[in-house]
């Protein structure tokens, strides 16, 4: 396997297509990096030399491509800063709600979770 910015891409896949599994890269950014490091977009990953290994990687720091953790954190950051400020779209994350207007009376199961039903529950035996 490959091992591009911490993060081993497939070996049985083609270049392009392996690059995705990096968080961050795209499609479109995987093919420009390809062609930015002059590597066949038809090639598959356990075919490449290191000095094309190489050449990826300068290639997504010279394109400066912000990618895994870097992204992460900044991510994460903006969230918090939504939070902190108390936008209407911070509460939502706050929430564990949709945050750009979907619909919560139905769907919305990805960010709400499993579906809880609030029921009456048991009566009291009064004797």
């Amino acid at each position: 396997m490959a091992r591009i910015v911490g993060v081993d891409i497939p070996r049985n896949k083609k270049v392009p297509y392996a690059l995705r599994y990096i968080h961050g890269i795209g499609t479109t950014t995987a093919m420009r990096l390809c062609v930015e490091a002059k590597v066949d977009m038809n090639s598959r990953v356990q075919d490449l030399t290191e000095k094309q290994v190489v050449a990826l990687r300068d290639a997504i720091a010279n394109l400066g491509i912000m990618v895994e953790g870097e992204l992460r954190s900044q991510t994460a950051m903006n969230i918090k800063r939504l939070k902190d400020l108390g936008t209407y779209r911070g509460l939502r994350h706050r929430r564990g709600l949709p945050t750009n207007g979907q619909r919560t009376k139905t769907n919305a199961r990805t960010r709400k979770g499993k579906k809880r039903t609030i029921g009456l529950g048991k009566k009291a035996i009064t004797a």
